[in-house]
């Protein structure tokens, strides 16, 4: 299998792969491969997705490599039929320089051959961002279970490249739900980037009327991003607030220490349980869990919850393994946005 992570991170993965008996054969910036196994591997937190049984494609030109994978595409795709729309990815490791170019240009020559030779299968090619079985009116119901996340549908066109001549194709992936996302220029921080991306690993957004309590909310992105859908916010934090958070009538600051708050005894803080629980506090990790997240969860007072914890000063896998054994039904990743830090959500 080949995994996708974030660049820096591959020994994060490595080791959270470790237990499950997978060993690390190779690795680069943003990736690392084992042999294929039957372990459970839908909801690690390091990967963002994983390559199953990937093939091994190289050529010394763009001509080349397009062609010997579009050969692979149409050999494992002889007995299929191509009804809807289907996931088509070119992807590529972190380094070397220019090796995004280089993946970019054997995608345009790759998609010019296939509809040459099947014009209708070519047609429902699509990117899987835009590959959804809810409309976009719709809220996405949360998943029974963490491993029954996948945005993606089950077969496609996966294709990494991690050097200028070599490529792993694959039909199928397992997604873990990371992605990029697009910034907010009223948005009050780049933590905006992550909320936004958390919403898609829980399959669900605040919406008009729900009530939001953000712990640690300053400077806002948290908060702005609740309120633009029309959630009513109790910002805590007694630092200030910017942008579109500041002065924002949906959004209701309480200068108060995070740890303190009460929402059943605060003025301000509507009744108990709110709807949503945000909390992203530079503070140690196991503070947050043992005085914010346990103590929220054991008394009900919320009913959903996105929660970073920061790893920068304590072993990322030591922790993790910790929140599992503790909130078993939260859902953990290190997402595109993240950095020395993972998110819960549940």
């Amino acid at each position: 299998m080949l995994f996708r992570c974030q660049p820096g991170y591959e020994l994060h993965l490595e080791r959270e792969l470790r237990p499950l008996g997978l060993a690390m054969t190779d690795n680069g910036g943003g990736w690392l491969q084992t042999p294929d196994t039957a372990a459970d591997i839908s909801d690690l937190c390091f990967a963002h997705a994983a390559l199953l049984s990937p093939q091994e494609i190289t050529g010394e030109s763009v001509n080349a490599l397009a062609a010997r994978i579009l050969d692979h595409f149409l050999e494992s795709a002889r007995a299929e039929r191509f009804e809807t729309p289907w996931p088509l990815v070119f992807d590529c490791a972190a380094t070397p320089d220019g090796l995004g170019r280089r993946a970019a240009a054997v995608e345009k020559t790759f998609t010019a051959l296939l509809r040459k030779r099947m014009s209708r299968v070519a047609r429902l090619a699509t990117p899987p961002n835009r590959i959804s079985s809810f409309p976009p009116s719709t809220p996405q119901p949360l998943p029974s279970s963490p491993q029954s996340f996948s945005p993606f549908p089950p077969r496609g066109l996966f294709v990494c490249f991690t050097g200028f001549q070599r490529a792993h194709v694959a039909r199928e992936r397992i997604s873990h739900g990371q992605r990029r996302m697009a910034d907010d220029p009223l948005a009050p921080s780049r933590s905006y980037l992550k909320i936004e991306e958390a919403y898609g690993i829980l399959g669900r957004e605040p919406a008009a009327g729900e009530t939001v309590a953000d712990l640690g909310a300053a400077p806002g992105g948290w908060s702005y991003s609740a309120a633009k859908r029309g959630a009513r916010v109790i910002a805590v934090d007694n630092g200030p607030l910017k942008a579109g958070a500041l002065d924002n009538p949906l959004i209701t600051h309480l200068r108060e220490d995070a740890f303190r708050f009460d929402p059943t005894t605060s003025p301000a803080g509507g009744k108990a349980p709110a709807d949503w629980l945000f909390c992203d506090l530079v503070e140690d990790p196991r503070h947050v869990l043992e005085n914010i997240i346990l103590p929220w969860l054991d008394r009900r007072w919320c009913r959903r919850y996105i929660v970073n914890l920061k790893f920068g000063r304590t072993d990322p896998i030591a922790l993790l393994k910790e929140v599992r054994a503790r909130i078993p039904t939260a859902r953990v990743r290190h997402l595109y946005h993240d950095r020395e830090e993972f998110t819960l959500v549940g």
